[in-house]
């Protein structure tokens, strides 16, 4: 495990995975915003975490990249394959909201959010 100055352990495996101790920040968090561009810079301009936390991580993730990868591609999918049970499971109730009429004084945003889906081909 990587671990601080002090010799305490920066990561750890917890029942969410591997985490950074002290929050409830996992890898797979980290390596999200790292796959989608983002700068370490960023990354800690967005998570509550410290310089010595992101470097421990992203150290700890360089160390063991293909196991860390191999585990990060099962995270993803078991979130894929509960997102699509739920979206099954509430199909029904997610068709019956869409229905719905905008809130009354809402009806310019809910114009204007429709525009937006239609032209990202997001409407069905």
């Amino acid at each position: 495990m990587a671990s601080a100055s002090n010799g305490k352990a920066l990561i750890n495996r917890t029942d969410r995975g591997l985490t950074i101790v002290g929050t409830r920040i996992t890898l797979y968090d980290v390596i999200d915003h790292l796959m989608a561009g983002w700068t370490p810079k960023l990354i800690l301009n967005w998570l509550p975490l410290t310089e010595e936390q992101l470097n421990a991580a992203l150290a700890y993730i360089e160390a063991n990249r293909p196991a860390v990868e191999a585990e990060y591609r099962t995270v993803l999918q078991e979130a894929q394959e509960i997102r699509e049970y739920w979206e099954e499971q509430n199909r029904e109730r997610l068709a019956q909201i869409a229905q719905l009429p905008p809130e009354p004084g809402k009806e310019d945003v809910y114009a204007k959010l429709q525009s937006w889906k239609e032209r990202l081909g997001l409407l069905t």
